[in-house]
């Protein structure tokens, strides 16, 4: 199962009340680790466009080989969230505002083409069930003022729409696209007010599910639109990137 598709696992288990819940610790290797935790730091706007990501820093942080830090930033990198620079390193992404609009055009188009494949299944009600769980769950996270979570799965609702069509170029693209995007989001509005929201998603799910793509094509050209109305580059900040990884002892 996909990464995205695998967030719908415990969509009936009840969050914890605190606003800011601890996180596990993540299992796995250690490349897996500190991808993964670098990942959903940018995601979650701890770490905003412009943050240089020091190979020494990161070899300390978790007590590994260099090669193994520049893996871990080449896969971020492919995936579009990380910025290679030549004799400059690595910094978190940060696309212009140009690239932005050139990424959300090229996005509107791609999800409009998913929407028109999926309309047609036969079946599509039951294809699009995952998605559902996915929507109930980012409700939750956001009922909770679970925030990052609420981030994180607003953003994965598009890789896995783009998933259920079974094109794994398209897949790869949209992932990047969605990544770059989300960063530009402003990250400084309520929750409520984000146009990436589960009521939404919710729409366009039920016009899929009536079979409608082109209702489904309208929501989403609407919804990203106003995704698109909200970008604003983050300027960048001074962090202990130790602390910010989770990682203060």
């Amino acid at each position: 199962m996909s990464k995205s598709l695998k967030l719908i696992a415990g969509v009936t288990d009840t969050a914890p009340a605190d606003p800011k819940p601890e996180k596990p610790a993540r299992k796995g290797s250690v490349e897996e680790r500190m991808y993964h935790e670098i990942y959903d730091a940018i995601m979650e706007h701890r770490l905003p466009p412009r943050t240089k990501l020091t190979e020494h820093s990161l070899c300390e942080i978790y007590a590994t080989a260099r090669h193994t830090v520049r893996k871990v930033l080449s896969h971020l990198a492919a995936d579009g969230m990380v910025d290679l620079e030549p004799n400059r390193g690595a910094f978190i992404a940060s696309p212009s505002t140009d690239e932005a609009h050139d990424m959300f055009e090229l996005r509107q188009m791609m999800e409009r083409a998913v929407l028109e494949k999926l309309a047609a299944m036969p079946d599509v009600k039951a294809v699009i069930t995952p998605l559902r769980k996915m929507v109930a769950t980012e409700r939750q996270a956001f009922l909770t003022h679970d925030r990052p979570r609420w981030i994180r799965l607003s953003a994965e609702f598009h890789t896995a729409l783009a998933e259920l069509s079974g094109n794994a170029l398209l897949v790869n693209m949209m992932r990047r696209l969605v990544s770059r995007t989300t960063l530009m989001i402003a990250s400084v509005e309520a929750p409520g007010n984000n146009a990436c929201s589960f009521d939404e998603h919710e729409e366009i799910l039920d016009a899929l599910e009536q079979g409608d793509a082109a209702l489904a094509q309208a929501r989403m050209a609407h919804h990203l639109g106003a995704c698109a109305d909200r970008v604003q580059p983050d300027e960048p900040g001074n962090f202990d990137l130790r602390s910010v990884l989770g990682r203060s002892t």
